[in-house]
């Protein structure tokens, strides 16, 4: 049997857990679950200061790809912005390691599936910024590109960073989807701003998305 390509995922911080007693980190069960039906082995990774790139880069040296999942909002000094009254879940030691995840991947050419927060680490490590308070019709399932998709996200991408160019938009023209422009010389990248995980289980569509992952974790690096 063929070994798994192992899926570095930066865990969550969670104030609280069932059957855990105090602050937990945490991945969402359906993350996981969609990373290992695609045949992957997916690997919590711990957020930790210092989180400068070489830091980073040598606590992913073990990885084959990375996946940067949802979570709560980016601190909107990371772009350079004012905070939104309705900002939520900030961290900035998630935030640095996230940061820095995200640009060690697109460096090292590390195949970099982004989901939700995800998206908007990357956009903004890139040197692209946030919409920080979204319509709460964000926060439901709608159609995407001929796709019907989960959606639950407070912010979104506002200008897309240097490489990266929108090739799926909500039907009010939120940003939905990123990818790498024809002219970086990055590897594979996708960042959706929905959730494929939760219905990878049964939308073959989205299963795709962390089949992709899969492969291009398969494929040697080309440099």
């Amino acid at each position: 049997m063929a070994r798994r390509p192992v899926i570095a995922i930066p865990a969550r911080f969670s104030a609280h857990a069932s059957a855990l007693r105090f602050r937990a980190e945490v991945n969402a069960y359906q993350l996981i679950q969609a990373v290992y039906d695609a045949g992957g082995e997916p690997v919590s990774v711990h957020p930790q200061l210092p989180a400068d790139d070489e830091e980073v880069r040598s606590r992913l040296h073990f990885a084959d790809a990375v996946l940067l999942p949802g979570g709560g909002d980016l601190a909107a000094h990371w772009a350079g912005q004012e905070p939104h009254e309705s900002q939520y879940d900030v961290d900035d030691v998630q935030d640095a390691f996230d940061l820095a995840v995200a640009r060690v991947a697109l460096a090292d050419r590390m195949p970099l599936l982004a989901i939700c927060r995800g998206l908007q680490v990357v956009n903004v490590a890139r040197g692209g910024d946030l919409i920080q308070d979204l319509p709460a019709a964000h926060r439901s399932v709608h159609v995407v590109g001929g796709l019907t998709v989960s959606c639950y996200h407070h912010q979104g991408v506002g200008r897309p960073g240097k490489g990266l160019r929108a090739t799926a938009w909500a039907a009010d023209g939120t940003i939905e989807e990123l990818t790498l422009s024809p002219d970086d010389l990055g590897g594979w990248f996708r960042g959706v701003q929905w959730h494929p995980e939760d219905t990878a289980d049964t939308d073959p569509a989205q299963a795709a998305l962390f089949e992709e992952l899969i492969r291009a974790a398969r494929s040697p690096r080309s440099w």
